[in-house]
Order: structure tokens, then C-alpha cells, then sequence
């Protein structure tokens, strides 16, 4: 692939962010990626950026912390320098300003971009004497974020902080740690005795800045036998010694000479509280040394309390002198800690996380396309389509629910006249075909044309619990999203309300989201259309539905699947939906037998007789004067279970045990 990085930080300051796209480039560069750095620039570079081009930018130094740096630079700039690379995917390292412009470039050339969440920079301008700020900032970070085709986090705690604002297509991509760097035999006495001799060290790294809260580790003053080492420079520094004149201050270290200080520490303490991840304290843990950390952010997913180290309660500092003293005051607890320390990162290699990194860049690769397809953006975004289920058919009572379009209207293909076949019963055949064991396979269908997820509720829902079955398939609401006025938030809680109750049955429920076809006159329903499939989303991930969402599947909406009426599926469509549920429900080879059936299938829809406004219009208006639906006075084609056997075939009614 080529990769365009873009960071907010590079060269030559060396900070998280730094750190983790330097060892992004060398993996990329051992695995044939072309890179591509867009940077500020910031002094001369002398490490090795394994083959990477590089466009450093002009930058200002942040007034605060001179060290950082802020580009602003023109979207059409970028657009211009990513078209003459013509990136594959545009990786955003920790995006704020140059990420939000990148954005902006990667949109214009509809290339995806996956933004990397490194920096709270909500916490942070809370801690720099900004609150009033914050609530601007965290808008920002969730445009942003909901903008970019895929957001990786690296920690529990900023997933659930993502989460709180709105951001969707979220996954987990920690960071690694160099164990051949980091490792207890860097330990030196000689280190020690000239740092702190004859003491239990209990030592920091990082950045010494007030949102890392090193001002805390006064706590720790008198703890006997102990000496604090700082390692670490930044704005704060002098104000540290200050507050912290027992502590010996090393300044900066790299390389070699920060691996060795980290080894020759006996505790490793991190009080910082708003850490998206914690770098160094993983690198102390790979060290072979106990950790006390905060028990927020972060560090709750790298310190495994009472068996690596402690996590402290956040905020009280008597409970970090306590853990602290606790472990510096018991040489035994250290070396088994330690131990477990070096054993709990041992698979956590830049390169087993960087092929990780290659297999996000791949998902936003396969994503992107189905963000420009979409007509309407929804709260939350549809994820690649065709997720199978993880085990094979196992259902033997199938009951779906719906209106019209799981009735099957328009879809005629060998039925007897007035009579419709339809995607569900098409599904039924597939799911009787695949199900094992001795056990018939039943099936019902109880939608009705007209029907609205009231009616669901009210009627279809208690009858399906009556047949007892075990999968349940719901396609509903259309009809309530073409209406005059419709509460989506309200028209949502009641659908899940049904769902839950289902689940609660223990039967399994396929959701599938309402569609359009692509014609000019949908436009005035796209945007319901999208918020309901975003609520649908989130009852599927919050009730563990299955999902069909037909917003990753965008051929549903060509009109070659659609009926003359403009409202309904024809054949081709039914089946062509039918194929995309069994794919969703795990059937064997359902996408190659759809490919088979539409080659194969002769098309044998009836001629429509009259046009479009004598024939579907004049008659739907008539009804609505009269209050009537098409639905009144019909009943359900399968109210009690029908057998399907092998062959496929409708083969007995049976009763509905």
C-alpha cells in the first residue's frame, strides 16, 4: 500500500506520538509499504525514517510549550501534495488541527483515512486553566472523528470516552512496546549509585507538564529509604523543582540511556489522569518493574492490580503513598511483581501491533466506498457488509415480520395468481436447507402489507411468541418514515422495546434496515431513512441482534430490483435480498448460490397494465381519503408454521407447537 502519515508532532521533538509513527514507517518499510511523512517542521532530522518522503510544513511554536508546534496549513495544499502521491489510505496521528485540514483532502479524493487517537486534548485544556475551551474541544475532537472513515483507540477508557461523543467506527489498537530495548537486564548498579545510592528508587518518566499531574509525587516525600527520579523535560520543570527538591531531576533521556534508567528504578509511578494509553509505563512494565498508576484511563488496561503493580483510587494521594510505601517497603513483592510485569508484555511487539495497524488500514480501505455511496450520513455509519455469523444454521422455527416487503408483494415469480413469494419465504428455503439435525423445518410469515412498527408491537409481535420460534426476522418501519410527521428517536424505542422481548424469549432476531430506491424522489425521505438505520445499528450492537444493514449493501437501491409500482422489490429483488440475509445468518456459499440463482433465474414478472398514476398512485390516494390502508381485512399468508422440506418445498401445514 501507499500510506500518507499525517502528525500534529515529529522530529525532532520526541513524544508519544513521534515515537509511535517512527515505528509505524519502520514496519511498513520491512513489509514493501510506500510512506509518505506530513509533518511540521520543527529542526534539522537525523533519525532514520526508513525510506519515507517527507513534506514538512510550516509551523508556530505553541506559546504554552514551544516544543509543539502548530500547522495551518490549506486543505487544497494537502489535497495537491496526497493527489501527486495518490495514497491508499491516509493514517492521521493523533489529528487536531493538521488532521482536521487532512480530512479535508482525503474527502476531496475520496481517499479513506483512519485517525489515530493518541492526546485527550479535551483533559488537557481543562488542565492548562481553559475549561471554557474544553466543551469546544471535545466538538471538535468528535467532528473530527466522526468524520474519519475509521478512529483507532487505544485503550478502554478512551473508547467509552469516544463513545460519549457520538463517534462511531471505533476499534482498539494499543501500542507496542520494544522488549528487546525495554528488559530487566538493563538494570545497572552503577546507574543507581550515581543517581541515588544505597535507596529504593521510585522513579517517573515522561513529559513534565501539568497535565501529567507530576506535582502529585509529593505525596511521596519521607517515604524511608526511597529517593524520587524524574526523567523527563518540559514547561513544568521548573516549577517541579521546586515543589520537589528531594527528587533528582535527570532531564531528557533516549535510547539506551532511558532503557537503563527504567530498568534500574524499583517502582515505577504514573499519576497522570487523563492518559489515552500510558507508553511509558508499559516500556516500565517490560522493564521488569511493578507499576503504581491511576486507576483511570489508560492505565487501567496495562496494570493488573495486586499482580504487576497497583492502581491507586484517582485523586487520593494518601492512597498513592500507601501503595507506593507498600512495594518500596517489600523487596519480595517487587521481584514477583516484576516478574509478571516482563511476562504480560511479552506479545505486545511494534510488529505483532503493526500488522494489526495494515489490517485497519484494509477495513477503512473496504469502508470508504460505502461512506460515498450513501446519500445521507447517519449518527452511526454502517460497518463492512456480509458479517457472518460465527457458527452454522442451527434454527428450526423461522417466524418473520414485517410489512409489504417481507409479505412479498410484487414478487410473483411461480405462484399461483394472487399470490406473492417474497424474500423471507426465498430465506426459509436457504436456512431448511442448511439446518441439521432430525427436527422439520417450520415457518411463518406474519407481515402485512401497510403495516407500521405499532403494528408490530400490538399484533405481530405477541403472535410470534405464540409459535415459539427460534429466529425471528424484522424489516419494519418504512411506512411510519413516509408519513407525514414521525418521531425516529420514539418510532426506535418501540421497535427495540420488541426486540428486547424477543431476545428475553431467547429467540434470535435478524434486524434489517429499511431502503430506498435510488430515484429523485426519495430524497425527501433519505435523511429519516438514515437516522432510523442509525438507531437500528445501535439496538443490533445493544441487544445482540443480528444485522442486515442494507446501507453497506448499496445495490439494493438500483432500480433494476425494483417493481413498476417504484415502492416494492420485484423477483430479482426479493431474491437478491434474500441471498444478503442468508449471508448474514452463516448459510454456506449464500453469496456464490445468489450469483448461480440470478444467472440462471428467468425473470417472469407480469406486464403492469396502465401507468404509474392510474395504476399504483390514484388507487393509494384513494385510500388515504377514505382512512383505509392496502392492508386492511388481509391476513397473514402463514399465520401458523408450514414444513418446508428437503427439497425446498412447502410440504404440510402444522400446528403451531
Amino acid at each position: 500500500m501507499r500510506v500518507a502519515l499525517l502528525a500534529e508532532s515529529f522530529l525532532p521533538h520526541m513524544n508519544g506520538v513521534t515515537g509511535s509513527v517512527l515505528h509505524v514507517l519502520r514496519h511498513l518499510a520491512a513489509e514493501g509499504h510506500e510512506t509518505l511523512v506530513i509533518a511540521p517542521r520543527a529542526g534539522e532530522i537525523t533519525t532514520d525514517l526508513h525510506g519515507a518522503r517527507t513534506e514538512l510544513l510550516r509551523s508556530t511554536p505553541l506559546p504554552s510549550y514551544p516544543e509543539v508546534r502548530i500547522v495551518f496549513a490549506r486543505a487544497a495544499r494537502l489535497t495537491a501534495i496526497l493527489r501527486e502521491f495518490r495514497p491508499d489510505v491516509v493514517h492521521l496521528a493523533s489529528p487536531f488541527v493538521l488532521g482536521w485540514q487532512g480530512l479535508a483532502a482525503a474527502d476531496a479524493l475520496r481517499v479513506p483515512a483512519v485517525a489515530v487517537y493518541q492526546t485527550d486534548v479535551v483533559a488537557y485544556a481543562e488542565k492548562y486553566g481553559m475549561p471554557q475551551a474544553a466543551a469546544l474541544v471535545g466538538r471538535h475532537v468528535a467532528r473530527l472523528h466522526r468524520r474519519a472513515t475509521l478512529t483507532l483507540a487505544p485503550s478502554t477508557a478512551s473508547l467509552q470516552q469516544l463513545e460519549a461523543l457520538g463517534v462511531d467506527r471505533l476499534r482498539r489498537w494499543g501500542r507496542g512496546v520494544d522488549t528487546a530495548r525495554f528488559g530487566p537486564e538493563r538494570r545497572s548498579d552503577t546507574w543507581r549509585a550515581r543517581v541515588a545510592p544505597g535507596r529504593t528508587i521510585v522513579g517517573y518518566v515522561g513529559r513534565l507538564a501539568p497535565e501529567k499531574q507530576v506535582e502529585d509525587l509529593a505525596a511521596l516525600a519521607g517515604i524511608d529509604g526511597t529517593r524520587l527520579v524524574i526523567v523527563g523535560d518540559g514547561p513544568a520543570r521548573p516549577a517541579l523543582e521546586r515543589a520537589l527538591p528531594d527528587a533528582v531531576f535527570t532531564g531528557h533521556l533516549t535510547g539506551s540511556a532511558l532503557a537503563e534508567a527504567l530498568a534500574s528504578f524499583d517502582v515505577f509511578v504514573h499519576p497522570g489522569e487523563s492518559e489515552t494509553f500510558g507508553q511509558t509505563i508499559q516500556e516500565a512494565l517490560a522493564s521488569g518493574v511493578p507499576v503504581v498508576a491511576t486507576g483511570i484511563g489508560g492505565p487501567v488496561d496495562l496494570v493488573r492490580s495486586s499482580v504487576d503493580g497497583w492502581l491507586y483510587r484517582p485523586g487520593d494521594l494518601r492512597d498513592l503513598r500507601a501503595r507506593v510505601a507498600d512495594l518500596a517497603g517489600d523487596a519480595g513483592k517487587r521481584r514477583a511483581f516484576a516478574v509478571a510485569a516482563r511476562d504480560s508484555v511479552r506479545d505486545r511487539s511494534w510488529d505483532a501491533l503493526c500488522r494489526q495497524l495494515v489490517g485497519h488500514y484494509e477495513d477503512a480501505r473496504m469502508l470508504r466506498p460505502l461512506d460515498d455511496a450513501q446519500r445521507r450520513r447517519a449518527g452511526i455509519r454502517p460497518s463492512s457488509p456480509a458479517a457472518v455469523a460465527a457458527v452454522r444454521p442451527r434454527w428450526s422455527r423461522y417466524v418473520a415480520l414485517g410489512d409489504s416487503l417481507t409479505e412479498g408483494l410484487c414478487d410473483t415469480s411461480r405462484m399461483p395468481a394472487g399470490q406473492y413469494r417474497g424474500w423471507a419465504d426465498r430465506l426459509a428455503q436457504l436456512l431448511a436447507h442448511e439446518a441439521t439435525g432430525t427436527a422439520p423445518f417450520r415457518y411463518a410469515n406474519l407481515a402485512v402489507r401497510s403495516r407500521r412498527v405499532r403494528h408490530l408491537t400490538a399484533e405481530q409481535l405477541p403472535q410470534a411468541l405464540s409459535l415459539r420460534p427460534d429466529l425471528v426476522s424484522i424489516l419494519m418501519g418504512a411506512n411510519d418514515l413516509v408519513g407525514r410527521r414521525v418521531d425516529i428517536t420514539r418510532l426506535a424505542a418501540e421497535l427495540e422495546a420488541s426486540v428486547r422481548t424477543l431476545r428475553d424469549a431467547g429467540i434470535d432476531v435478524l434486524l434489517v434496515t429499511p431502503f430506498l430506491p435510488r430515484r429523485r424522489a426519495a430524497v425527501l425521505f433519505e435523511r429519516r431513512f438514515a437516522a432510523f438505520a442509525s438507531e437500528l445499528r445501535r439496538i443490533a450492537a445493544g441487544t445482540g441482534a443480528l444485522l442486515l444493514d442494507l446501507d453497506a449493501i448499496p445495490a439494493i437501491g438500483d432500480l433494476e430490483l425494483w417493481a413498476s409500482d417504484r415502492v416494492h422489490l420485484r423477483s430479482r429483488g426479493h431474491r437478491f435480498l434474500a441471498y444478503r440475509a442468508a449471508e448474514t445468518l452463516g448459510v454456506r456459499d449464500a453469496e456464490a448460490l445468489g450469483g448461480l440463482d440470478a444467472a440462471l433465474h428467468a425473470d417472469d414478472d407480469p406486464v403492469a397494465q396502465g401507468t404509474w398514476l392510474s395504476r399504483d398512485v390514484l388507487p393509494w390516494a384513494w385510500r388515504r381519503l377514505r382512512g383505509r390502508t392496502a392492508g386492511d381485512g388481509v391476513a397473514p399468508k402463514h399465520s401458523a408454521y408450514v414444513v418446508i422440506g428437503g427439497g425446498g418445498e412447502v410440504r404440510s401445514r402444522s400446528r403451531t407447537t
